[in-house]
């Protein structure tokens, strides 16, 4: 990590934090407020750690934000991002030379390939120069964090996670919440469709133990390639290779088989005993949604190693946004050529951060034949961790810039219909809280690829409207209107829920003529002015099964908090949110700095 700070110290993009703060909350709010500025704020150099609680202080410094702008992520990548997408391009479609020069290129090409596949070494790594064997093991010995108020613990958040298939021909790096129960066990919170999960399978039903190794720091593009979404059985550090043109040497770890980089910071081996699962969490998540309890697997470290002078590495989640802002503009950029392989008409596609990533996806597509904008969906819906996409809309060719929201949300709302829209029942992220089941809910597509023109409502300016839904709906205590010069104007409505909202949808049909596109919130903890937040607020809480209501062109929304009322019979989970008094510590310390505006607009 020594090589990522002086990068970073060299181009300006690090703020060094001497002052002395706690690894319960401090730490973490105050990267959870740099983030929020303007291009991501700076990373984050925390140089005097404790764990007041412990009465504990760590000699080793802690790095946040590390990929928390766009600058960043092509300093570390160490090229821009369009050249490693360009390359995966190249690969996919080259074809047989042509002529002596094409047969030079081609074995130039191929030559430069020969970097790509990891190298495993003899011997110990300097992440193994200080070692802690059976009673020496402490996990506390490591500054990990304590995000939320509301966590269940303190977990690791930029933890590389190593495995192998049972009959080692397959590996597999992958990021997941590692939470510490205590000295020498860790939790794995693996969901079903992770390649860890699928291998622990294979080594339940076999009746062993299953080695894992958790490394952390070194190279930042080795955690950045735990994120990436390759196919099933292909080595993540592939992608290393391929970005760096230099193979990522391997050590084996010292109690099991597993080959890790050997120039990371930490390292924490163990076995996950496969008849056992334990209470995992709660946690605040990148949902922005604190992610309920339930079972996991459980590590049993059997060895913690580490270089002599380490860093920590570690990120924050929570509401948008964030570093995974960064981090997953980088991948959708680099992984578009494979997704092209499976939908080869798409152009373009965008995942918003305030919608969380999987809760919506926008797309651009070469329309060729009727239907095809539903063929994608399904595509979509298939193909990978896309599958787990909650919402999609797709637009044709002459659409404006994905990125460019408001000309984008005016060109679909001038061609939307009610027949548009299509939804359907599928896979969901285990992170999702919205569905009435666990995995499975409701998916919604948005067919915009063909102008469906119809006549714009008869407005009523927001105070005029608001009277007349309050004579039929008194539980209503503020709307919005957004999109006014569309053919679909949406009208926000808050309101103190004391019934199912597709009561309150049925009640507003006598305004049809002025109401179009109808999104109910709850009044406590949205600002129906603050379509960033909104946005984040109704892709998470909605199921497109159970929360969109018709009638003739009049769509309703229900992106309420969800009960009883509704039938609804799971735990909803509370909002993550800073604790006041932490920033008042933060401020007293003259380290918290982010403008009240930016603290409003994404409701800390």
């Amino acid at each position: 990590m020594k090589t990522t700070i002086a990068l970073l110290k060299k181009h300006d993009e690090l703020r060094v934090i001497d002052t002395e703060l706690d690894i319960y909350l401090e730490v973490s709010h105050l990267a959870y407020a740099e983030v929020k500025k303007e291009n991501g704020g700076k990373a984050l150099l925390f140089t005097n750690v404790i764990d007041k609680k412990n009465n504990k202080k760590f000699s080793e410094p802690v790095l946040m934000n590390v990929f928390g702008s766009y600058k960043r992520c092509e300093l570390l990548f160490g090229r821009s991002i369009e050249s490693v997408a360009d390359e995966i391009t190249n690969l996919l479609h080259m074809k047989p030379p042509t002529g002596f020069m094409g047969k030079i290129n081609m074995v130039k090409d191929l030559f430069s390939l020969k970097n790509i596949f990891p190298k495993r070494l003899k011997g110990e790594g300097e992440c193994q120069k200080i070692q802690f064997f059976e009673d020496e093991i402490d996990l506390s010995m490591l500054p990990v964090l304590t995000t939320w108020e509301q966590d269940g613990g303190a977990f690791i958040t930029m933890g590389q996670v190593y495995t192998q298939s049972l009959d080692g021909e397959m590996v597999n790096l992958g990021m997941y919440r590692l939470q510490v129960y205590d000295k020498n066990h860790l939790g794995m919170h693996w969901q079903i469709h992770k390649d860890s999960s699928h291998f622990f399978d294979q080594y339940q039903k076999a009746g062993k133990k299953m080695p894992v190794t958790v490394a952390i720091g070194g190279n930042p593009l080795y955690t950045w390639c735990a994120t990436a979404p390759l196919p099933y059985g292909v080595n993540e550090l592939l992608m290393y290779g391929l970005i760096t043109k230099k193979p990522a040497l391997l050590v084996k770890s010292l109690t099991n088989d597993l080959y890790i980089p050997k120039d990371v910071d930490y390292v924490i081996e163990g076995w996950v005993d496969t008849t056992q699962m334990k209470i995992e969490g709660p946690f605040g998540d990148h949902t922005g949604y604190y992610t309920l309890e339930e079972a996991y697997p459980v590590m049993e470290v059997s060895a913690i190693s580490m270089k002599k002078e380490p860093t920590f590495l570690a990120t924050v989640v929570g509401k948008p946004p964030l570093e995974d802002k960064y981090m997953g503009w980088a991948t959708g950029k680099i992984f578009f050529p494979l997704l092209k392989t499976t939908v080869p008409d798409l152009l373009d596609y965008h995942m918003p951060e305030n919608a969380g990533f999987h809760n919506l996806i926008l797309a651009k597509m070469q329309p060729l034949y009727k239907g095809h904008a539903k063929q994608f969906m399904h595509a979509f819906w298939g193909a990978g961790q896309m599958s787990f996409v909650k919402h999609a809309i797709f637009v044709d060719e002459k659409a404006p810039s994905l990125n460019n929201y408001e000309f984008f949300s005016a060109y679909v709302l001038n061609r939307f219909t009610p027949k548009s829209m299509f939804i359907t029942e599928g896979i969901l992220d285990a992170l999702d809280h919205s569905s009435d089941e666990t995995l499975v809910g409701g998916k919604l597509g948005i067919d915009a690829t063909a102008a469906k023109v119809v006549e714009a409502p008869s407005l009523l300016d927001d105070s005029e409207l608001l009277l007349k839904v309050k004579e039929l709906i008194p539980d209503v205590v503020d709307l919005h209107q957004y999109m006014l010069r569309t053919n679909n104007p949406i009208t926000v409505m808050s309101l103190n829920k004391t019934k199912n909202a597709r009561v309150y949808f049925d009640a507003l049909l006598e305004l049809s003529p002025h109401i179009r596109i109808v999104v109910f919130v709850d009044e406590a903890a949205n600002d129906i002015f603050n379509s960033y937040m909104l946005i984040w607020r109704v892709t998470n809480n909605m199921d497109a099964l159970r929360d969109v209501f018709i009638s003739g062109l009049m769509v309703g929304i229900d992106g309420t908090n969800k009960s009883s009322i509704d039938g609804f019979t799971r735990e909803w989970p509370d909002d993550v949110e800073c604790t006041p008094s932490v920033i008042e510590v933060l401020k007293g310390k003259s380290l918290w700095d982010l403008d009240e505006s930016l603290n409003k607009k994404y409701q800390l």
